[in-house]
């Protein structure tokens, strides 16, 4: 490296350095419960699973063309189907969010295959599917479809001969990527509303080589399964649509402006997150503006640790709206939305 290239190497570490050291404020990750993505009334006690990927005998030509142009195995698709139903039923029944659950595999309803969300369900159909199995809601699986790409190679390589020399040859490999598509709805006849219309794809790649060609058609074989296992993942994915979930979400907070921040810094940097606060509450009447801001804005933070929401609002506000420190407006935004997810996730619980 020249001596020129070295040199801006170190000022641009130099300045990233500085400028670390400089940054009036630290971050840290909270973990939260949000909401379910799809909210199902709490009068709902009861599901029923419906495959109604099978294609309908008008498309049966169509769909089976495409299963041979894309190299799919027998019956894949229906079996793949019914393994992603299977997956969620297993997941739904483990979660207990319903006291009764059951696949329903009477109602000879089927879509126009290819991969595409056919017609909703009348609800009239809804209706009558659910009175004659007992239950309050349907899962359908509204559409199945593997798509495979198929790549074969031939690359020259040596391989040892007699007496230990190298000799050319051909190696084949094969290479399939199957694409599986899925389409999801919920339907809830209490409200008439389709609750959820959702699509999950997945890609499986399955792979074989060798001088052998036979060898490299091994990634045939046990594709069908690995096609299977994805499948049913994708079913036990979708059971997750109904369910909270946790995850972590970044904060920032004021470490710059007095000796009560800098140590609070370091109390929180151990976990000591009370003491830092007491550090914080002591520069609310700072004389300063912008400290008193900064400390305001700091007991949300504390607040929002605590779980006292509609508490870290006030402080934010006040943060933002008596000593102008504008971060602390977005803030204000940010705790909003989660009492109002904090409100949807009371209702999905309840």
């Amino acid at each position: 490296m020249k001596n020129q290239d070295i040199f801006k190497s170190v000022v641009v570490l130099l300045a990233a350095s500085f400028l670390s050291s400089c940054s009036s404020m630290n971050s840290l990750t909270l973990s939260v419960t949000e909401p379910a993505p799809v909210y199902l009334s709490s009068e709902i006690k009861s599901a029923g699973i419906i495959d109604r990927s099978l294609p309908t005998e008008n498309n049966q030509k169509m769909d089976d063309m495409d299963k041979y142009l894309s190299a799919e195995g027998k019956n894949l698709d229906k079996e793949g189907a019914q393994t992603s139903v299977v997956g969620l039923f297993d997941e739904l029944k483990n979660n207990n969010r319903f006291d009764e659950l059951k696949i329903i595999d009477n109602t000879n309803i089927k879509s126009p295959g290819m991969g595409i969300f056919p017609a909703p369900l009348t609800w009239q159909q809804v209706n009558q599917i659910c009175d004659e199995n007992n239950v309050d809601a349907l899962f359908v699986l509204s559409f199945y479809d593997t798509d495979a790409k198929v790549n074969v190679a031939a690359n020259p390589v040596e391989i040892a001969g007699p007496l230990g020399v190298k000799i050319p040859a051909i190696e084949t490999q094969i290479t399939i990527n199957t694409l599986i598509k899925t389409g999801w709805r919920i339907y809830d006849p209490i409200n008439e509303i389709i609750q959820d219309e959702y699509i999950i794809n997945e890609n499986q790649v399955s792979s074989g080589r060798g001088i052998n060609p036979l060898n490299a058609a091994q990634a045939i074989i046990g594709r069908k399964e690995a096609v299977l296992q994805v499948s049913n993942t994708i079913g036990h994915n979708y059971a997750f649509r109904i369910l909270p979930y946790r995850t972590r979400v970044n904060r920032e907070y004021f470490v710059k402006g007095t000796d009560n921040f800098e140590v609070g810094k370091r109390r929180a940097q151990t976990g000591d997150w009370d003491g830092a606060a007491e550090l914080w509450e002591k520069e609310i009447d700072n004389p300063k503006g912008k400290i008193a801001g900064r400390a305001y804005y700091n007991m949300a933070i504390i607040n929002e640790i605590n779980g006292n929401l509609d508490t870290a609002v006030d402080w934010a506000s006040k943060s933002y709206s008596d000593y102008g420190i504008k971060d602390a407006l977005h803030y204000v935004n940010i705790l909003k939305d989660r009492i109002y997810r904090n409100e949807q996730l009371r209702q999905q619980t309840e």
